[in-house]
């Protein structure tokens, strides 16, 4: 088995190289022979990339511990959910990840060759066939998952509990197809600078690659902040990590990009600003996996035994050099001669937005390299702190909010007076009024968190008001009922709406933020048998520990009766799970949600045999509206990702009779 693993490996290698020059030839020839060879050698890896990936999950559900991966991250009382997940638990398992996804991704491109002839896919294959030489070149010499022992050993060493989480299951995986999916818009935009094509050809063909990924990426970092939440017990979802920064990062720039194409499908401007978003956006991607690889950074996610981190870096600085200098070379290809005709206008609102995103991923990049920084000018390596992270953060988001609620309120091209009048008078006076029911509600106290609640509805506000607007709009034209109008008008109109979709989810997750960051409430102390703790309304009754097997470990955990405003509410149970394989517990949380807040209670050590023992107790203020948001966020990503055929009834229409 891991013979024809590495062998798999081995081959998808040399058919990359192969695939990759009979392409180039079979462009530079025009000869359809040697390109359809090269598709067929493309759909070769994939295959061989995909045969090897069974092996390998294959080996973790038949406890094959001779091969050196599968023993490290596998054991026999492993769960079987884990001995799958176990997969990308490692630094050379998620590599093959990588590779395996981008396998397929490119071998989906190859598939858009229907014609014999066309370059500039060709040439987007190409470009992902490169990168995956790079990928394989690593798994076959560098990195090989299949390597063994010269013997069989009895059981595996097991999985870090931390992984032992369904988080496992679901976040590396998503962070991955996200990671991935930003080389095809990278590949595309590389083969539009190669053949000088430089309309919205390649941004329409990838504009679904695009929110694919940025749908992928948004769902690892919400997972991600989740599994942070309910597993590593210090009562927060988002601890500026530098791995966590790395997949903020290309989230922050593909968001970006995802807006200012729509100048470029438009105005045909923004051209060459677009191709650089493409270009950093996969740069941030290999950025991540640097980061986790390189033993420059102390993290969490990272892997303490790589040694791919030289590897990647010299690959990402070859990126940057051959994609800037071929996007400088065509730079008469990329101007446009265009000009904003106002700064109050449509167009100059996703300026803006882009300003603020693209200034977020460089502020939490220069976060994340500041101690190699500090450590090379001054020889001490000096950590930035995560006030400093919020501190900068907060106005970059309130500020994209705020957008989110003025861009659909201002026309194309310039807005007049009249169009302030209409659109803008009844969101700002019902504002204002939320502004001061929230401010006296603060008791005058917390004037920022007010204003940012008042961002938060005001943005609400004219989002929703799209939908209501067109439904009534279609309504009139059409004589449908409002709800059908409201159905179709979304699904005929998929790419608009599905993006104010999000937009309200993002909104939510805002609101969220600023009430779990600005009113939470954190208490640590001990109980004896029969004491209450109190913090806010809430009374907790320390009953004692209890205990409990499991299949690979013993559970203690605590009895706790939650009263509220003098009413029981619920039985809580925060643990300390010890694990056969490991020889410290790792703490489960308890966590009581409700529309409001959340109450957080971690076990956090015991005296006496349990007659006594020490909890954190927090009160997390509207944390489930990040994940209700979060939720609606995926749902508008979905919905974008697969526009209509298009309407009858143009969108403007609305707009006309709307207005």
């Amino acid at each position: 088995m891991e013979v024809i693993g590495q062998l798999s490996i081995l081959l998808a290698f040399g058919f990359s190289i192969y695939a990759t020059i009979v392409y180039t030839v079979g462009i530079s020839r025009r000869n359809a022979a040697l390109i359809l060879s090269g598709r067929g050698a493309a759909f070769s890896v994939a295959f061989l990339v995909v045969l090897s990936s069974v092996l390998l999950w294959y080996g973790f559900l038949d406890g094959a511990y001779n091969i050196k991966y599968v023993y490290g991250y596998s054991s026999n009382d492993l769960p079987l959910i884990y001995k799958l997940t176990a997969f990308w638990a490692g630094n050379k398992g998620s590599l093959l990840l990588w590779e395996l996804l981008l396998a397929v991704y490119t071998a989906v491109i190859a598939l858009k060759l229907r014609k014999i002839y066309n370059k500039y896919i060709a040439n987007a294959t190409v470009v992902l066939l490169i990168i995956n030489i790079f990928f394989l070149g690593l798994l076959a010499f560098i990195a090989n998952p299949f390597e063994t022992y010269n013997f069989t050993p009895p059981d595996g060493s097991g999985l870090n509990p931390m992984l032992q989480n369904p988080g496992m299951v679901f976040h590396p995986l998503t962070l991955y197809l996200g990671y991935v999916g930003v080389s095809v818009p990278f590949a595309f935009a590389i083969s539009a600078l190669i053949t000088k094509r430089t309309d919205d050809w390649w941004i329409r063909n990838t504009r679904k690659w695009a929110v694919w990924a940025w749908v992928f990426l948004s769902l690892g970092n919400i997972l991600g902040g989740i599994w942070a939440y309910v597993e590593l017990g210090w009562g927060g979802y988002w601890a500026w990590d530098p791995v966590e920064n790395s997949s903020f990062i290309p989230w922050l720039i593909l968001t970006a990009y995802i807006h200012s194409v729509i100048i470029q499908e438009r105005k045909n401007m923004l051209k060459i600003w677009n191709v650089s978003l493409v270009i950093f956006a996969f740069l941030a991607t290999l950025f991540g996996t640097f980061l986790t690889r390189s033993g420059v950074f102390a993290s969490v996610h990272s892997f303490s035994d790589s040694p791919l981190g030289f590897y990647f870096l010299m690959f990402m600085l070859l990126v940057l050099i051959v994609s800037l200098g071929l996007m400088f070379s065509r730079i008469g290809h990329l101007t446009s001669g265009k000009e904003f005709e106002s700064y109050v206008s449509k167009e100059s609102s996703f300026l803006f937005n882009n300003l603020f995103l693209v200034g977020g991923a460089f502020a939490v990049f220069l976060g994340t390299v500041f101690p190699i920084i500090s450590e090379v000018l001054r020889g001490v390596k000096v950590s930035v702190s995560v006030p400093w992270y919020n501190q900068i953060m907060a106005p970059i988001l309130l500020g994209v909010v705020l957008l989110m609620g003025i861009c659909p309120l201002i026309a194309w091209h310039k807005s007049s007076k009249r169009n302030f009048k209409v659109n803008f008078l009844l969101p700002i006076i019902l504002s204002l009024i939320f502004f001061g029911v929230i401010f006296y509600m603060l008791k005058g106290e917390n004037l920022y968190a007010a204003i940012g609640f008042t961002i938060c509805f005001f943005a609400f506000f004219t989002t929703v008001q799209e939908f209501v607007k067109g439904m009534f709009a279609r309504s009139k034209i059409t004589g449908e009922m409002p709800l059908k109008s409201l159905v179709l008008m979304v699904m005929k109109n998929r790419r608009r709406y599905g993006g104010y979709v999000v937009h309200i989810g993002i909104i939510l997750i805002t609101f969220g933020i600023i009430g779990s960051q600005v009113f939470s409430q954190e208490m640590k102390t001990r109980l004896a048998v029969g004491q209450k703790a109190e913090i806010g309304n809430y009374e907790i009754l320390y009953k004692g520990l209890e205990k409990n097997e499991i299949q690979n470990g013993t559970v203690i955990y605590a009895n706790l009766a939650v009263f509220k405003n003098n009413k029981f509410i619920t039985t809580a149970k925060p643990e300390k799970v010890f694990y056969s394989n490991s020889e410290r517990p790792f703490s489960e949380v308890s966590i009581h949600s409700t529309l409001k807040e959340d109450l957080y209670i971690v076990l956090q050590n015991w005296l006496d045999g349990g007659r006594a023992a020490d909890f954190m107790f927090k009160i997390n203020p509207l944390v489930v509206w990040m994940w209700i948001g979060s939720f609606i966020l995926t749902v508008g990503g979905l919905l974008a990702l697969w526009p209509g055929k298009g309407s009858q009834l143009n969108p403007k229409m609305y707009e006309e009779v709307s207005s």
